[in-house]
């Protein structure tokens, strides 16, 4: 192959990558697609792919496999996103999803290009050779923390909770094997680490399986907790009851229970219901991605006031629409918040005094502080 043909198909990968809105929207699809990627900050998954793409690129550009120096990073992403609890399969689809983003791009400009079909695709079973062997060093770097992770643990109710957590027949084994009573159902909890008073609450109130498990102490109940077990000023998210075969659901709607719980300041334990619409708006990203771009003309116009606003209209929306209690939480006077709220209303247009209004510029607030 001629040198200058290589180097057009180069440059044409370094146009893609290079691109404003093609991380942007990679990200945002992430996020949308893969559910246990989505409760990370954008601004993690945008790093960790630009860093990506750009070793990708370098070693298409030198005809190369990845170095030393690439396999460390993809390591050190590994074992970051298992000690975040993030699955290793919902990583390869993160990755999987950019992939197919920057490719299906590619093609795009190269047919508009005049580059040969033939070119694009030794660049494309290059990088595939340069992938398999990031996918490897991923793969185990990310079990080597699960496996640290159990061999610590070193304990048989934390390997039955594990398979409990999992659903489907395999809990249904567990269940039995821990004795725990299944007629009227099992109940989730999940907390952040650090409140012995709620473990031992929940220990007292056996049967039951408690652990920590991804960095999060969850327990598997026969019975729900007292609402008062989580320690003053801390949150618990809990959902059930269910079967076994349906903990692995229960588990992801009590954790869902948990970030609406805090999200909204709430403390105790918090059941998944009582917080369905946080819960809710908590799990779809690509609708918050949506609702930003519509106000985004909103969020310019307020300049330097965008963030007060967003406060303003936050603190008064969860305190009922009390100016007094939002201006006393935010430490200003009354007429401060009312000015706010107003200011808020004009220049998106959202009506903050109708229910569904109000849901909106809820959602638009936390999202823009976010």
């Amino acid at each position: 192959m001629r040198h200058d043909h290589w180097d057009s198909v180069v440059d044409l990968i370094e146009r893609v990558v290079g691109e404003d809105d093609l991380l942007p929207s990679v990200v945002s699809g992430v996020r949308t697609m893969v559910r246990e990627i989505a409760v990370l900050p954008p601004s993690d998954i945008a790093g960790h792919t630009r860093a990506l793409l750009a070793a990708a690129t370098r070693a298409l550009a030198a005809r190369r496999g990845p170095t030393e120096a690439e396999l460390s990073f993809v390591e050190e992403l590994g074992i970051t996103r298992a000690r975040q609890g993030v699955p290793i399969e919902a990583v390869l689809g993160a990755i999987h999803i950019a992939e197919r983003a920057i490719w299906s791009r590619a093609r795009e400009i190269a047919a508009t290009s005049g580059i040969e079909a033939g070119l694009l695709l030794d660049a494309r079973e290059l990088y595939d050779d340069w992938s398999e062997a990031v996918r490897s060093r991923l793969i185990k770097a990310h079990r080597s923390v699960d496996a640290d992770q159990h061999a610590g643990a070193g304990g048989r109710d934390l390997t039955i909770l594990r398979r409990l957590l999992e659903g489907g027949s395999a809990a249904t084994l567990a269940a039995a094997e821990a004795g725990l009573p299944v007629a009227g159902g099992l109940w989730v909890l999940v907390a952040r680490p650090g409140d012995a008073g709620l473990e031992h609450a929940l220990r007292d109130r056996a049967p039951a399986l408690i652990g920590h498990v991804d960095g999060l102490l969850v327990g598997v109940l026969a019975r729900t907790p007292p609402e008062r077990a989580a320690r003053s000023g801390t949150a618990a998210g809990l959902a059930g009851p269910a079967e076994p075969e349906e903990l692995g659901a229960v588990r992801r709607l009590a954790l869902a229970a948990l970030t609406a719980a805090e999200s909204a300041r709430r403390t105790g334990v918090v059941h998944v219901a009582d917080v369905a619409v946080l819960a809710a708006v908590g799990d779809r990203a690509d609708l918050a991605a949506v609702l930003l771009e519509r106000h985004r003309p909103a969020w310019t116009a307020l300049g330097a006031n965008a963030e007060p606003v967003a406060l303003a209209v936050r603190a008064w929306l969860e305190a009922g629409r009390d100016v007094t209690s939002a201006a006393e939480r935010l430490f200003v006077h009354p007429n401060t918040v009312r000015n706010r709220v107003q200011r808020f209303a004009e220049v998106t247009g959202i009506d903050p005094f109708d229910t569904f209004g109000a849901m909106n510029a809820w959602w638009l607030c936390r999202a823009w502080l976010t």
